[in-house]
């Protein structure tokens, strides 16, 4: 594969902001991509850019009292989990902002079991994550691996040290799980 011009400087700048950060530059380009992919449902209601995000969860993630892991499918994981808490946050924050509204809204489209996906509030997707966590921490993670940061199958295994087919049967627990958490709060 020839590498363009963009892609040059996109991988020279990669490099230049992970070293910053004490990261290589593929690693960078990881947790980039990952923003990106949890910034794509909802751009236009969150003014926060791919860098500003990954800058985010690396500084959350230095300041957390918890081991930070070493491999970097593990490491990419917990820093997913990281930017969807940081855009939970900010969610709250600019909806706390202005009176009785502004929420933003997610389309679930690989987690609704339903033809047609139905669009819910973050922070309605965020409280019916809670709630799957206190049941069960693994299929939460799986979620935010697979919805929020967009992992394949095999790479949420690696990631989460499963074999494919635990993550698929787990996978559609999850699904079925959030799509009767989210449908019951709006009447379906």
């Amino acid at each position: 594969m020839v590498e363009s011009e963009h892609d040059s400087e996109a991988h020279d700048g990669d490099e230049q902001q992970g070293q910053a950060f004490g990261l290589n530059a593929e690693l960078y380009g990881q947790l980039r991509r990952l923003a990106h992919f949890h910034l794509r449902s909802h751009k236009k209601d969150i003014t926060l850019n791919c860098t500003a995000l990954v800058h985010e969860a690396f500084l959350k993630l230095q300041a957390s009292k918890s081991e930070i892991p070493a491999s970097p499918s593990s490491y990419a994981s917990v820093a997913s989990m990281a930017m969807r808490q940081i855009l939970v946050d900010y969610v709250r924050s600019k909806k706390t902002q202005k009176s009785g509204g502004g929420a933003v809204h997610v389309t679930l489209q690989e987690s609704a079991v339903a033809a047609e996906s139905p669009t819910f509030d973050l922070l309605e997707l965020d409280e019916a994550m809670q709630r799957l966590g206190a049941k069960d921490e693994l299929l939460e993670r799986l979620v935010v691996l697979r919805f929020f940061a967009g992992f394949s199958t095999a790479e949420t295994a690696v990631a989460l040290e499963r074999s494919q087919r635990s993550v698929e049967r787990d996978w559609a627990r999850a699904r079925v799980y959030l799509y009767r958490e989210l449908n019951m709060n709006h009447g379906a």
